[in-house]
């Protein structure tokens, strides 16, 4: 089944959060959810970013209907702080979209000591969804989208150096965030299922488009790089549509993944995937489902209404 947003029924009445909204896809996917009348999160770190970006969609959607919220993927505490904010002022929550995130930065650490791309992609995303789970599963056709990548396919978790105690690579650490995403979207399913939940998770990866998360390429390769991304880029309102369909359509199912269909996975019309066979690893995903309630201070439950 084809993906066309423009036919899609307005949405309203639904809630929607998305992590990382005040720019690149996680602005696309705002503009996107706002033009179907679905009322946004917009969770960001930097206020003034997300306060600015909302001015711009209002310019173009006046209709649109935009909550701001701060959320610092950097900090577990700051993922309490919104989860607990959220709950205290809504009651449902249709869309939690997990989209923030960063690439291949110099080597760092988040407040709670996780290499930063494992933290900001992956730790703090499962927290948040773990966090939110009792009022998504009391909402009817509640959904939770991970945002994985196409790097997710040469990348395996080590869980010696999950946090790079040992070494740092760049894209490494990046590759493994993305598969960590995907792998958790996979096991939550499979609990949601066994917990008797009507909620689903799915993944999406938006291919290869030019955004800020790119800044980090050292320049020389950005400069050579700038006469080729046609062939192998979108924009990123193309890039947003993976991840619209797996919120918005209505053929999706819990663990379908979702992404481009052209080649290699790096553009093209959005569809269902099948991701590379290590990323459905039952006892690797178990592990990590494991190691991740250790080091997020959070047992994960999931109870049936």
């Amino acid at each position: 089944m084809s993906f066309d947003i423009d036919h899609l029924d307005s949405q309203k009445g639904k809630i929607a959060i998305v992590t990382g909204a005040n720019s690149g896809l996680g602005l696309e996917i705002t503009i996107g959810l706002a033009k179907k009348e679905v009322k946004v999160i917009m969770a960001c770190r930097n206020i003034k970013k997300a306060e600015s970006a909302k001015l711009e969609i209002i310019k173009t959607i006046p209709s649109a209907d935009i909550e701001i919220m701060e959320l610092d993927l950097n900090s577990l505490t700051s993922v309490r702080s919104f989860a607990k904010s959220f709950g205290d002022k809504h009651k449902h929550l249709n869309l939690l979209i997990e989209n923030a995130g960063i690439m291949i930065p110099p080597f760092s650490k988040t407040e709670d000591g996780f290499e930063s791309q494992m933290g900001v992609n992956y730790f703090s995303h499962f927290l948040l969804a773990n966090l939110l789970m009792p009022i998504l599963n009391k909402t009817e056709g509640a959904r939770i989208a991970t945002t994985s990548s196409i790097a997710h396919e040469n990348s395996r978790i080590d869980f010696d150096n999950l946090n790079s105690e040992n070494s740092y690579s760049k894209i490494g650490a990046y590759g493994q965030s993305k598969l960590a995403c995907l792998m958790f979207a996979y096991e939550l399913q499979r609990r949601l299922n066994k917990a008797g939940s009507k909620v689903i998770a799915i993944s999406t990866h938006p291919g290869v488009s030019k955004t800020n998360l790119f800044s980090n390429l050292p320049k020389l390769i950005q400069v050579l790089m700038t006469p080729f991304l046609p062939f192998f880029t979108h924009p990123p309102e193309k890039a947003a549509l993976p991840m619209l369909y797996a919120a918005l359509g209505d053929d999706v199912n819990g663990a379908d993944y979702f992404g481009p269909t052209g080649f290699n996975g790096m553009k093209g019309k959005p569809g269902k995937l099948n991701s590379k066979a290590h990323s459905y690893d039952k006892d690797v995903a178990k592990r990590l489902w494991e190691v991740s309630e250790k080091l997020t201070g959070e047992k994960f439950e999931i109870k049936k209404l």
